[in-house]
C-alpha cells in the first residue's frame, strides 16, 4: 500500500469514527483508539492538567505521554510533568525545541515571543510535535468545545491535516464542570496555577490570569488577535 492511499485510508476511519463515536463516552473513545492504533498511539499534555492522560492509562497502562519542553514553562508546568511521570501509570516522553532558549535568542535577538509570537510557538512548540509524532499514527488532545469559539466544532475523532494523523479529543463534548468532578473523583493532578486565577496554562511570557467573565483562553497571548499556537489550529 502506498504512502498517499495509506493517508486516505486512515483520513477515511477517522471521520467514520468521527460520527459513530460522537455521542460515546471518554473512555469508549480512548479504548477505540488504542485497540485501532496500539503503540502507534499517545497522548499529548501540556501538563495543565493529566485528565486525558488518566483516562488513556485505563485503557492503555504505559501509554506514551508527549509533553512540550518549551523553554519558557512555569515552574509549576514542569512540577506537575514530574509528578505525573511518578505516579501514574504513563511513559511521559519530553519534546524539546533544536535550539534552547538562549541559542534561539541569538539567531533571532531576544523575546522573540514578544514581536514575533508565532514564529515562536512555530520553533518552540509545532516543529518539535511534528517530529515527534513521526513514530505514531494517532494522537490524543484534551480540546474541549467549550474552551473557545475556535474550539466550538471539535470532532472527538478527525483527520488532522497538517501532521496527516488521525486525532483523538475524548473529552471534546466535556464541560469545565466535568473535567472538575472527574478530576476530584479520581483525584488527578492538575497545575497548581489554575487555582492561581490562570484558567488555560502556557508559556509563561505569553499567559496571564484570565478576567471575570472572560472564556478560558482570554489569558493566552492576551492583547493580540492570536488565540492558538499552531498546535490545534
Amino acid at each position: 500500500m502506498t504512502t498517499v492511499q495509506a493517508e486516505r485510508d486512515l483520513k477515511t476511519l477517522a471521520e467514520q469514527a468521527g460520527r459513530d463515536l460522537e455521542e460515546a463516552s471518554a473512555l469508549e473513545i480512548l479504548e477505540w483508539a488504542t485497540k485501532t492504533f496500539g503503540p502507534r498511539f499517545c497522548v499529548t499534555s501540556s501538563m495543565e492538567d493529566a485528565v486525558v492522560a488518566h483516562l488513556a492509562s485505563r485503557v492503555l497502562p504505559g501509554v506514551d505521554v508527549v509533553f512540550l519542553d518549551t523553554g519558557y514553562h512555569f515552574e509549576e508546568t514542569i512540577g506537575t510533568r514530574d509528578a505525573v511521570d511518578a505516579v501514574m501509570d504513563v511513559n511521559v516522553i519530553t519534546l524539546t525545541p533544536r535550539r534552547t532558549v538562549a541559542e534561539q535568542d541569538a539567531e533571532y535577538g531576544p523575546k522573540l515571543h514578544d514581536r514575533d509570537p508565532d514564529l515562536c510557538c512555530a520553533l518552540r512548540k509545532v516543529k518539535p510535535l511534528e517530529e515527534g509524532l513521526t513514530a505514531y499514527d494517532a494522537w490524543a488532545t484534551g480540546l474541549r468545545r467549550d474552551e473557545s469559539p475556535t474550539r466550538a466544532n471539535t470532532p472527538v475523532v478527525g483527520w488532522d491535516e497538517k501532521r496527516r494523523k488521525v486525532k483523538v479529543s475524548p473529552i471534546a463534548r466535556w464541560t469545565q464542570d466535568d473535567v472538575d468532578a472527574y478530576v476530584a473523583e479520581h483525584g488527578v493532578l492538575t497545575n497548581p496555577l489554575l487555582t492561581d486565577g490562570y484558567a488555560s496554562v502556557g508559556c509563561a511570557p505569553c499567559t496571564r490570569r484570565v478576567l471575570e467573565g472572560e472564556d478560558a483562553r482570554a489569558g493566552r497571548w492576551a492583547g493580540r488577535g492570536k488565540t492558538e499556537c499552531g498546535l490545534h489550529g
